[in-house]
């Protein structure tokens, strides 16, 4: 029978640490391991290894290349294996800046699912810290949390990926008012998670969890987008528009979109790119624009047996019989936004009756400002 897995995650270590050890108190014989990445620029990491207990081992791990994949490769499933037979429960406590899905979909593989099952996906947050922690714009080199030599990622937008990305959301510390307000952030931007403290951690023995769903809910093409919502003066909006996207014209608005949302994310389409669904994910006024694959109305009818039947799913629910899935599916969250003026600027850069009218060979000659960004994200 494979060994239980459990990865908790965070860039808020005493929030982190809180819920391994509620994990190693409540389950007898499990055992939690942690890489410190402190030092991994330089090529080296710290791992230990413990149990309710204390520290049982630790060691100094030297890799070829310093980075998390190379950390998780070379030495953290090699680790789990060897210590599979003799623990009940393995936890696995991530590094501060560490995301939990590249680490899950490395335990969730074919080669290591005989000897390890991955039964959850935590991560772990401060209550006091949250609230303030998604609108900062430094980067993790800035705070002293990167977690590889040119790691460029900016905090606010790791710890969005962080809380995005599990089922499960466990708050720690500050008072009353943090917790509700750090709550009542979640239920924007992280509406289909659970959220528990650390004192009512829910099970995590149970059946496998499949990596390929988690990552499902956050990829561009499938991702559970928050719905419109108001508590008290944090506002989640939602643009959805059949019509295609002047290029020049949104390129125009995407600082005044950043700059007064905290965050904000969707699939949308160019009228200039119409096979491309483009990706957007923006937090704490730093935006990126990707190409995320064709939309599938884009792909010849036999290559829809290729794609995943969540993909499928969200395509058939936005289908339309002239546009098929392409979609403008935006939402964003920010204080005291005003919806109604968001959804009025993004209208305004839509195509106009007769752009629509003038067709497809029209489209094609618009200048793009958004080539060179998708190029670069492509290369």
């Amino acid at each position: 029978m494979p060994t239980p897995v459990v990865l908790v995650a965070g860039l808020h270590a005493t929030a982190r640490t809180a819920a391994v050890e509620r994990l190693l108190a409540a389950h007898p014989g499990s055992l939690a391991i942690h890489h410190d990445l402190s030092q991994v620029t330089h090529g080296r990491v710290r791992r230990g290894v413990r149990d309710r207990t204390g520290v049982l081992d630790t060691a100094e791990v030297r890799l070829a290349h310093g980075c998390v994949t190379c950390t998780v490769r070379e030495d953290l499933l090699p680790q789990l294996v060897m210590l599979a037979p003799g623990a009940a429960l393995l936890i696995v406590d991530l590094w501060d800046s560490v995301e939990p899905r590249s680490v899950a979909e490395a335990i969730d593989c074919a080669e290591a699912r005989e000897t390890l099952r991955l039964t959850a996906v935590l991560t772990a947050l401060d209550a006091a810290a949250l609230p303030d922690d998604i609108t900062r714009g430094e980067r993790l080199s800035e705070v002293g949390r990167a977690a590889a030599a040119g790691d460029r990622r900016h905090l606010a937008e790791v710890l969005a990926r962080q809380f995005e990305y599990p089922a499960t959301l466990v708050l720690h510390g500050g008072d009353e008012d943090d917790r509700e307000l750090s709550r009542a952030v979640l239920a924007h931007l992280a509406p289909f998670a659970s959220v528990h403290t650390v004192e009512s951690l829910p099970p995590v023995m149970g059946a496998r969890v499949c990596a390929g769903e988690l990552a499902e809910r956050v990829d561009p093409a499938t991702a559970q987008l928050p719905g419109d919502l108001q508590t008290d003066e944090i506002v989640t909006a939602v643009w959805r528009s059949r019509r295609p996207l002047h290029p020049a014209r949104l390129f125009e608005a995407v600082d005044e979109l950043v700059t007064e949302s905290v965050r904000s994310r969707g699939r949308f389409w160019l009228a200039n790119r119409p096979d491309e669904l483009l990706a957007w994910d923006a937090v704490a006024g730093v935006v990126s624009v990707e190409a995320a694959g064709p939309w599938l109305a884009a792909l010849p009818r036999a290559a829809w047996d290729l794609v995943s039947p969540a993909r499928r799913l969200a395509a058939d629910l936005d289908w339309h019989p002239a546009r098929g899935d392409r979609v403008q599916h935006l939402v964003f969250t920010g204080p005291d936004l005003d919806a109604a003026r968001f959804r009025t600027l993004l209208d305004s850069c839509l195509l106009r009756e007769e752009e629509e009218q003038a067709g497809q060979d029209a489209w094609s000659r618009y200048d793009d400002p958004f080539a060179p960004i998708l190029v670069k994200e492509s290369a």
